[in-house]
């Protein structure tokens, strides 16, 4: 019973050394993986060091093994071990597939079947599902992808089958709540560095729908920007008062709807006038293509898609490039 005791998964005897060689991960990385993350939670001898289990080092060889094909700790951090064994086998199939071992599934039918099962997470009413289908979308994809192909359509479907009667409020409140969480989960595992580019980021007074924004902040953030989200429905002198605090360089605001044309095109004209030279502002949404004439006045600057916006913003930072 002792021996079976002592070498049972959960007990916890490997010191730090010994975790790192059979991991591939430096004692330093596993203390800042441990304090900024909680990834696995060692215990400590009387004298204060650490003591990994079994278990602890399954977790972070496939955390290394996930990390290691390109994504960021904060994004898999909070993820169960099974969930890691998951991920990390669908990377050895999608490196074999690339390796000419079976054939690949294209991107966009991947990106269309994540938002499919989304949709179908919706219609059951079930958050945990969808929750785990927008994390895994995200993660297989890719930031912008993701944004731009799963996001995107899903949160239009989700509309339209409101709007058709096909979904109650119930599911469209869930849908909304649900895609919120994951954005604000990719906007807040994105590396934290200092000297970043600032964009101020929310929507106009009177419009209050705000997904348009996350996914502009999501995507800003995943672009290398300090994403400044304010939200929705605010006014345009502290939408510009914003831009002056933070030193913001872009202002991104989205306007989806309007019920009166002359009061988004006056809200627009105001933040730009108020906005310090130098400042960039941007609108994207379905009724940034309504509003022609403020549109020409030369300092609003239309978004048509997230890659096109990452682009745009690619390009003010490549100015400053020597």
């Amino acid at each position: 019973m002792t021996q079976d005791s002592d070498h049972s998964p959960g007990r916890a005897r490997h010191p730090i050394r010994v975790v790192s060689e059979r991991t591939g991960l430096s004692p330093d990385l596993l203390r800042a993986w441990e304090s900024r993350h909680s990834v696995v939670e060692p215990l400590r001898t009387e004298g204060g060091h650490r003591l990994y289990s079994d278990a602890d080092i399954e977790r972070l060889i496939l955390l290394n093994r996930v990390t290691s094909a390109g994504r960021a700790i904060g994004q898999v951090a909070e993820l169960s071990t099974t969930a890691l064994a998951e991920m990390a086998r669908e990377d050895d199939e999608a490196r074999a597939r690339a390796s000419g071992v079976g054939p690949a599934r294209e991107p966009a039918d991947a990106a269309d079947a994540f938002t499919a099962e989304a949709i179908e997470a919706v219609r059951r009413l079930d958050p945990d599902g969808l929750d785990r289908t927008l994390r895994r979308a995200a993660l297989a994809l890719g930031t912008v992808p993701f944004l731009n192909r799963v996001a995107g359509p899903f949160l239009h479907q989700v509309g339209s089958l409101w709007h058709e009667g096909t979904l109650r409020p119930a599911h469209e409140h869930l849908g909304s709540i649900g895609m919120r969480r994951v954005l604000e989960w990719l906007i807040g595992s994105t590396s934290r560095g200092n000297g970043r580019p600032r964009i101020v980021i929310g929507t106009p007074s009177g419009e209050h729908h705000e997904m348009g924004a996350l996914l502009a902040a999501a995507a800003a953030e995943s672009a290398g920007w300090q994403a400044i989200y304010l939200g929705p429905n605010l006014p345009a002198d502290e939408l510009a008062q914003a831009s002056v605090w933070t030193g913001a360089r872009v202002v991104a605001l989205s306007a989806v709807f309007s019920p009166e044309k002359g009061a988004l095109e006056a809200e627009i004209r105001d933040v730009r006038e108020r906005l310090p030279p130098g400042v960039t502002l941007m609108l994207e949404g379905r009724e940034s293509g309504s509003i022609d004439e403020v549109m020409r006045g030369g300092r609003v600057v239309p978004i048509a898609s997230i890659p096109d916006f990452i682009r745009m913003l690619e390009g003010l930072t490549s100015r400053d490039a020597p």
